[in-house]
């Protein structure tokens, strides 16, 4: 292997290592998983005892048509919810890791916090307190239960 492939190996893994780079992969995938999320949750609204009579008395292709256009909201609606969350959670993650030096529970302890603070701001102080405190919890044992042996 040449000293210009070794170069390229290299600068494409500190690319791949990077905070922002980590970011912008966790809000693509968020936005992924969100779309599909969606578009699975957004099914369940039109069948069964759910269905509103407005929509039971329109002929089959308005029905469809109403169908995919809310599936469609929905579902860019829960993507762009999951991308952001993704990002702000991983980017959060990422400088805290890189701030400390160390990959712990505490990254991720601290990076939940961060995140459920932050998603729950505008409700007030308080919301902010619990968003921490529960998506610190919640990515503290998702965390733990990944690394454990």
């Amino acid at each position: 292997m040449s000293l210009q492939e070794k170069q390229t190996i290299a600068m494409i893994q500190s690319t791949m290592e990077s905070c922002p780079f980590k970011t912008a992969m966790s809000g693509t995938a968020g936005f992924v998983m969100g779309g599909a999320f969606g578009l699975f949750m957004s099914s369940f609204e039109y069948s069964g005892p759910n269905m509103n009579e407005e929509i039971a008395n329109q002929t089959t292709k308005q029905q469809i048509k109403a169908a995919f256009k809310d599936m469609s909201s929905r579902s860019y609606s829960m993507a762009k919810n999951f991308a952001v969350v993704g990002a702000i959670y991983s980017g959060s993650e990422c400088c805290i890791e890189s701030y400390r030096a160390k990959n712990d529970l505490y990254n991720s302890m601290a990076a939940g916090c961060f995140t459920g603070g932050a998603l729950a701001v505008r409700a007030g102080p308080q919301a902010a307190a619990f968003g921490c405190a529960g998506f610190a919890a919640f990515s503290t044992a998702i965390d733990w239960y990944m690394r454990r042996d």
